[in-house]
């Protein structure tokens, strides 16, 4: 209901810009361009840990994409879904490669999952509802592209706020699991984890761990000679993943680093700081 209500009051109440409070408009060309202008890359937070996928993200989470994110998630400004899940969509894109054709495995956008307390209180699940507007933009583009909510919280999680990351990992270590029969659903695709925002990337970290239990993309690297036994075991469903990566898209990353990595052109590193 309170979702709901706010979509309604929306159509009727006077707007403002939720990066910077321009009036009659939600989003303003400038606040959008700070949004989109960058373009994606991939981001690293440092340090970084473990078993996180290859992420890319289009902006640094700050200034303007900081109070975007904010209007859309905390205080429910739900016209931003279209443009934040435009943003994700390139990220998205850029994660997924070049575009394969129709004959190619469906694109499947994993969100990482909010508490069922969190979403009460907000009204709504800011992270799916990008999500799905992403999905609308990729299939434009001429990808299949899907949400699969197969992630959930299999325990108690404490507010993040004020934990570094070292906390944080110890937080969301093993909060994660997929629902029953989510495993099938993942099998004929494509898939990408996608969040709003990586700090310390403890969050993709615990959601990629979780995927890897049913989905074989989602397996940390072996050793060669373990690579090579499973692959002699199972020789079908290794030959099937062999050319995927564990792979991630958000729109944002930690606000002081989004800086190109010598070693890697095109690669970001993200100092410190998740969601």
């Amino acid at each position: 209901m309170r979702g709901w209500w706010r979509e309604i009051a929306g159509l009727v109440l006077p707007v403002a810009c939720g990066g910077c409070g321009a009036p009659r408009t939600a989003l303003c060309g400038a606040c959008a361009g700070e949004l989109t202008d960058g373009g994606p890359r991939r981001v690293r937070p440092a340090p970084e840990p473990a078993g996180l996928p290859v992420v890319h993200a289009v902006a640094p989470y700050a200034g303007a994409v900081r109070e975007l994110l904010v209007a859309h998630k905390e205080r429910g400004v739900l016209p931003l879904a279209g443009p934040l899940g435009g943003a994700l969509a390139a990220a998205v894109a850029a994660a997924d490669g070049p575009a394969t054709g129709s004959a190619a495995p469906p694109l499947l956008l994993v969100p990482v999952p909010s508490s069922r307390s969190s979403v009460r209180a907000r009204g709504h699940d800011p992270t799916r509802r990008i999500a799905l507007a992403a999905a609308v933009r990729l299939r434009r583009a001429g990808r299949d592209a899907r949400v699969v909510s197969v992630l959930r919280q299999r325990r108690f999680v404490a507010d993040q706020a004020g934990l570094g990351a070292r906390g944080r990992r110890a937080n969301l270590a093993g909060a994660l699991e997929v629902v029953p029969g989510g495993g099938r659903l993942l099998e004929a695709g494509r898939v990408v984890l996608v969040d709003d925002v990586m700090t310390t990337g403890a969050s993709l970290a615990e959601a990629a761990r979780a995927l890897g239990d049913v989905h074989p993309a989602f397996i940390p690297a072996l050793p060669r000679g373990m690579a090579e036994a499973a692959a002699r075991s199972a020789p079908e469903r290794s030959a099937q993943h062999e050319f995927e990566q564990r792979r991630a898209a958000v729109i944002a990353s930690s606000p002081s680093s989004f800086e190109i990595n010598g070693n890697s052109p095109g690669t970001c590193i993200v100092a410190g700081g998740e969601r």
